[in-house]
């Protein structure tokens, strides 16, 4: 079964929260109720606790999808990591998530405004040798407790290129999922096609969000940070980008589970209601024309 949601991050932004700081929660649940989303990830305005996060969202009609959490497997062992992400676990289960998200954040850039993306962290083959292991050791942890990790690519990190992607996939075991960002990847020279059918059965979450191509190549061209790019607009709501969302999906026919539009942009400039409501409606198209709803 898919179901579509959303992040936060559509409204507020997380890494740089002056973004649609001014947006109370509440006008986003009310608009992603309104455009008839069926869950909302979580953001920094979100209740605290699992009993508040599901009354909160239960008000509007939403249900808890799940919520990004670092890990730091290149600094701690993944017994290490298991007992730090102890609280972040109970609140996703507790409230009713399925998945944990994980991004690798050591030495990660893309929080840091005055970064540019050449100064991301790039992981040596000794540090490959620790993470790949640690990583899936985490993962095999995190499944005891009742949750699938969800592994997400991500721009200013250590694995975002394709290449580092198939690095990334190759050495983990089963109980390591892909979150698959399609604007990621996309950014990152990838094909999200591609991706989606070479890891078709290890697929366990979609980000969907598409890419403003010009905007990509000028933000490398000029190396800006991630968060200048985000402001810049290199990425939008699916079908207003570059990225062939009918071919990505057909190339994942199995799939069941969320698709959660994610489309990092200044609400000053992208109203969320009109943008999202925007990527609701072609995204139902997409999957439609992919024959998976």
């Amino acid at each position: 079964m898919i179901r579509i949601g959303a992040n936060p991050i559509c409204w507020s932004n997380d890494d740089m929260i002056e973004i649609g700081g001014d947006i109370p929660l509440e006008q986003c649940l009310r608009e992603a109720r309104e455009i008839g989303l069926e869950g909302m990830e979580k953001g920094n305005k979100f209740p605290a606790t699992a009993p508040e996060l599901k009354a909160k969202l239960a008000e509007f009609g939403l249900v808890f999808i799940s919520g990004w959490y670092s890990t730091f497997l290149l600094e701690r062992d993944a017994d290490a990591e298991f007992a730090a992400a102890r609280a972040d676990l109970e609140l996703r289960k507790e409230a009713g998530a399925e998945v944990l998200i994980v991004c690798e954040c050591t030495r990660t850039v893309h929080g840091v405004k005055s970064a540019p993306l050449s100064t991301r962290p790039v992981m040596t083959k000794a540090e490959w040798s620790l993470f790949l292991p640690r990583m899936t050791r985490f993962a095999e942890l995190v499944k005891g407790f009742g949750l699938q990790l969800v592994y997400h690519h991500h721009m200013g990190t250590v694995v975002q290129t394709p290449a580092e992607v198939d690095h990334f996939m190759a050495g983990t075991g089963a109980a390591v999922k892909l979150l698959l960002d399609t604007g990621h990847i996309t950014w990152a020279g990838g094909d999200a096609a591609r991706v989606a059918k070479a890891y078709a059965n290890r697929i366990g979450h979609i980000h969907a969000k598409d890419v403003r191509q010009p905007v990509a190549a000028r933000a490398l061209a000029e190396d800006w940070s991630f968060l200048d790019s985000v402001l810049e607009g290199v990425y939008t709501v699916p079908g207003d980008g570059s990225i062939d969302f009918v071919d990505v999906f057909k190339s994942a026919p199995n799939y069941s589970g969320w698709v959660v539009i994610e489309a990092e942009q200044d609400p000053k400039k992208a109203n969320p209601k009109r943008y999202v409501t925007m990527g609701y409606n072609n995204l139902r198209r997409f999957l439609k024309e992919a024959g998976l709803v």
